[in-house]
């Protein structure tokens, strides 16, 4: 079957781009990326998000967590262990930066042979379908004010938080941070602590990485889908070396769209740099769609509903931050591309300014952005419920 599978996908035909995985929640396209010598593989971690897993790593060993069975890989052995089975694998998994990828093969005839009754492969679509048990369905748009949160939200909310860079890609030093501190572990610990803000909000969380470890630019995207209602990225920003001013100081906000000053290309520039830490196949793969994923996002509702969410959160970071409000921006964050939901970016501060710093670093100052972007985030989606009823109304009303 291994060898039928692998014939049939590397064969005279061109190996297929994408995985489609249908699930009673919705569907997810995850870029196939082939390896010259292990075929094609799959990012475990967009593979886990799109069948509602965990990926965890322990001691060398990455775990993948699937309808509450778990799968262990270890880079480089051509198998992989379920329970105490040893499972041969088509090709070994590859490690590339902190991003596990495992051969299709594992998608395409393991998980359909071990859940017989849950998942079925279509190989001439390159389809992956989950038929059962069932997801209840989010919960309808006009519910009972007896059964919203305390703050007014319906339930099921989820949202996705991205702290940027992280392993091989620390982000940004600086002089003024603590020796041993970067970026990517001073955004993860705000990351952290606003997953805790919305939970404590009645919102659920999907964070891209819990861990110092490197997600694909492309792949963190890919988590903010089907039931989840907004993407945010968490950044620390800087200016170069030849302009640094320790008295420049701040906090921006940016959706997707066309740099239109300097400043904003700029700081593109600079976050879309940590693509050098990812494998080459998996950049080429990905980017020839990014101009077309882009203009699709400029011309839909997700781009103003981004803006709005941008707003709230300027407006929300004003009173507690230390440093100066410099508004929303736009720019081609490579990492806002692939979310399917409204997305920013927020670049809390500047590492090259000592007060920003000792905001960014400090506990106090990490629990007052993040509760501020929480509350950003309780009021865009208090906005948007009351929009949507309002909508429903008005299509009702003209019924005849």
């Amino acid at each position: 079957m291994i060898a039928f599978l692998l014939s049939a996908l590397l064969g005279a035909s061109a190996v297929p781009g994408q995985l489609l995985v249908v699930t009673p929640r919705g569907e997810s396209r995850l870029p196939i990326y082939v390896d010259t010598t292990a075929g094609p593989q799959l990012a475990a971690s967009g593979l886990a998000v799109a069948l509602r897993g965990q990926l965890k790593s322990d001691s060398g060993w990455y775990q993948v967590t699937i309808a509450q069975k778990l799968f262990r890989f270890w880079p480089g052995v051509a198998a992989v262990r379920c329970n105490d089975t040893l499972l041969p694998l088509a090709s070994a998994p590859l490690l590339h930066g902190d991003t596990l990828f495992i051969p299709l093969q594992f998608a395409a005839e393991m998980l359909p042979s071990r859940f017989t009754e849950r998942y079925r492969w279509d190989q001439t679509a390159v389809r992956l379908t989950e038929i059962g048990p069932a997801v209840l369905p989010r919960p309808p748009a006009r519910v009972a004010a007896s059964e919203r949160l305390p703050n007014g939200l319906k339930p099921g909310h989820m949202v996705t938080i991205d702290p940027g860079h992280g392993g091989v890609d620390p982000g940004t030093h600086g002089q003024f941070f603590a020796p041993g501190m970067t970026e990517s572990k001073a955004v993860l610990q705000i990351g952290l602590l606003l997953r805790e803000e919305l939970k404590s909000r009645g919102i659920g969380v999907v964070m891209t990485r819990t861990t110092d470890t490197l997600i694909s630019l492309y792949q963190r995207g890919s988590y903010c889908r089907d039931a989840c209602d907004l993407f945010v990225s968490i950044h620390i920003n800087s200016l170069p070396p030849r302009r640094a001013d320790p008295n420049h100081n701040g906090f921006t906000t940016y959706i997707l769209a066309e740099a239109r000053t300097e400043e904003a290309s700029r700081v593109e520039k600079m976050e879309n740099e940590a693509i050098r830490f990812e494998n080459n196949d998996m950049r080429d793969s990905v980017a020839s769609g990014l101009d077309f994923i882009l203009r699709d996002l400029q011309a839909n509702e997700y781009l103003r509903e981004s803006a709005r969410l941008a707003d709230l959160i300027q407006d929300k970071l004003e009173p507690v931050h230390t440093g100066a409000d410099l508004g929303v921006k736009q720019a081609n964050f490579v990492v806002l591309t692939t979310a399917q939901r409204p997305a920013v970016l927020v670049e809390t501060g500047f590492r090259t300014s000592p007060s920003d710093i000792r905001m960014l670093t400090t506990k106090n100052g990490q629990k007052s952005l993040a509760a501020a972007i929480a509350d950003a985030i309780v009021a865009y989606l208090l906005e948007y419920e009351r929009r949507s009823d309002a909508s429903s109304d008005s299509a009702t009303k003209g019924r005849p």
